[in-house]
């Protein structure tokens, strides 16, 4: 090849170098055949012409896609592409692709785009994502923020030094839409220099700037009770709040004369909502737990209903007195615990001795008591709950720890036979035609449905509407008898209260016996009275 020849040559079009084609595969393995392939190709004499041919142009100033200077025509016309093999054990060149098809679309360069080697690019258009991600929750819109400060500048409109506690009960209900008995706790939270009075700016620097008025109701709720950097509620949280509800509520201005009452009615609703609520048992209320449940509305229900009773979820003062004149009961020493002997004696000896050592051994929830052998009041209320409402998931959860002997979550035909037996002990002696564990265990099974043979899970129980009364099946006689003959009394308590839990209707009903025995002996007593005037009247 002539140097004159070569001069012309400035670039190389890559659809006319005829080399062997290389699988990706190959490179990736071994990265070195093209970095072998390529120093051969440099190495060629018309190689090197043409590397110098092209730093002359360069140097010249001579543009690169100049058709005046340029020598890629004439050297594609004239001379052969520089090749590593020969000619003659060069392959067949695969089909060229159509000039419109996305492959020559993506690798063929034009000319045009190699005009300059120092292209200039525009920068892209950089795109604004609007935050999305607030520390204390997304900030309210404007108008709900200028409708809110408007209704605090009526509150505190002739109050520059601010408003006292009994004058914030109406910023509390009506402009946080909180229950009222949160003032005093809502009052705390922000007067934390305990001055006594609550400023405009105080207000807006906790409620608007602080983003309370951004949250959810239950988070709202959960902010005010929760302590400084804590991440939970504990039952000590509840008590400001319960306390203002003794104090302000109609329905429980009664128990304002025995302060003891009003400390056992708040402890029994505070048991209560962890009893439903605190799914883990740890004492400690998430945020999760309390949005799940239904404690708010029950709060928001008992604010608006002056009888108490009317409120069954958590609040009622029935359900209260039925709980604890039960564990009065029980508790014949009266020094506020109960031992094996005496919750055996629970519901007219329903139990069995094998569960109640069961609930003893702490395997079903282990006991606040600290006196070794002995239940508390939370401890029993945590029981009774459980034991009167078998169709809630707390009560299924706990009774299938109790049968659930060795621990592996499964109950077995075994361990069901074990509680079973005492049962049909019971019956025998109660003259009671005794029903066989076989014949039990076709019942058993059929009510619960399990989705493997041979065992059942919690995640069955649980998908069951009849798994109570397995549960009563295998350690409460009196409830076992009274499935098996189909109480009519019980099936017309279903019929009429539809929406209520088995706990409503218990509680109900132990409510109207207890009243009517305290009504008997108050009448008793009165009569005494009478008669023993009688006699001492002559004298």
């Amino acid at each position: 090849m002539d140097m004159e020849e070569t001069k012309e040559l400035v670039s190389l079009d890559t659809d006319m170098l005829q080399l062997q084609e290389v699988s990706p595969f190959a490179l990736k393995s071994s990265p070195y055949v093209a970095e072998d392939l390529f120093s051969q190709w440099l190495s060629l004499p018309d190689t090197c012409l043409l590397v110098k041919s092209l730093l002359a142009d360069v140097k010249g100033g001579v543009p690169l896609g100049s058709h005046e200077n340029s020598t890629i025509t004439n050297a594609l016309a004239g001379n052969s592409v520089p090749s590593l093999f020969p000619a003659v054990s060069t392959p067949p060149l695969s089909p060229r692709s159509s000039p419109g098809s996305p492959r020559t679309m993506k690798h063929r360069t034009s000319p045009s785009s190699l005009s300059s080697p120092l292209k200039l690019t525009r920068d892209p258009v950089r795109e604004i994502i609007p935050q999305f991600y607030f520390k204390n929750g997304r900030p309210p819109p404007t108008e709900i923020k200028e409708h809110f400060l408007f209704q605090i500048d009526s509150r505190f409109y002739g109050h520059l030094d601010g408003l006292q506690l009994h004058e914030f009960k109406s910023v509390t209900k009506e402009v946080c839409k909180l229950p009222s008995f949160f003032s005093t706790a809502l009052f705390r939270k922000i007067d934390v220099n305990f001055t006594g009075t609550i400023t405009r700016e105080q207000f807006i620097n906790y409620w608007i700037r602080g983003n309370m008025l951004a949250m959810d109701l239950a988070t709202q709720i959960y902010t005010i009770l929760k302590q400084p950097h804590q991440t939970y509620l504990a039952q000590d949280d509840f008590k400001p709040v319960l306390r203002e509800l003794l104090s302000t509520h109609p329905g429980l201005e009664f128990l304002q004369s025995t302060p003891e009452f009003q400390e056992r009615y708040a402890e029994t609703v505070v048991h209560r909502i962890f009893y439903y609520m605190n799914r883990a048992g740890n004492g400690r209320l998430t945020l999760r737990e309390l949005k799940r449940g239904n404690l708010i509305d029950a709060m928001l229900h008992v604010d608006e209903e002056e009888d108490i009773n009317k409120v069954l979820r958590y609040f009622s003062y029935e359900h209260f007195y039925v709980i604890y004149c039960k564990f009065w009961e029980l508790d014949t020493d009266h020094d506020f615990f109960i031992d094996k002997e005496n919750l055996i004696k629970y519901g007219n000896h329903s139990l069995t001795y094998r569960i109640v050592d069961r609930i003893f051994s702490q395997v079903p929830r282990k006991f606040i008591s600290k006196v070794e052998g002995k239940m508390s009041y939370e401890d029993f209320v945590y029981f009774i709950l459980a034991e009167e409402d078998k169709s809630s998931e707390p009560s299924l959860e706990y009774w299938f720890k109790c049968i659930d002997l060795d621990g592996n979550g499964l109950l077995t035909p075994n361990e069901m036979q074990f509680f079973y037996e005492e049962q049909l002990h019971r019956m025998e002696c109660m003259a009671q035609e005794p029903v066989l564990f076989e014949d039990i265990l076709c019942q058993m099974v059929d009510m619960i449905g399990p989705e493997s043979e041979g065992y059942i899970t919690l995640r069955d129980v649980k998908g069951s509407k009849l798994s109570g009364n397995v549960f009563n099946i295998l350690f409460n006689l009196n409830k076992f008898i009274s499935f098996e003959t189909r109480d009519p009394f019980l099936i017309r308590q279903e019929r009429e209260g539809p929406n209520l839990t088995e706990w409503d209707r218990f509680a109900h009903r132990e409510y109207i016996r207890l009243s009517m025995e305290e009504d008997g002996e108050d009448m008793s007593n009165a009569s005494g009275d009478v008669w023993e005037e009688s006699l001492e009247a002559p004298f």
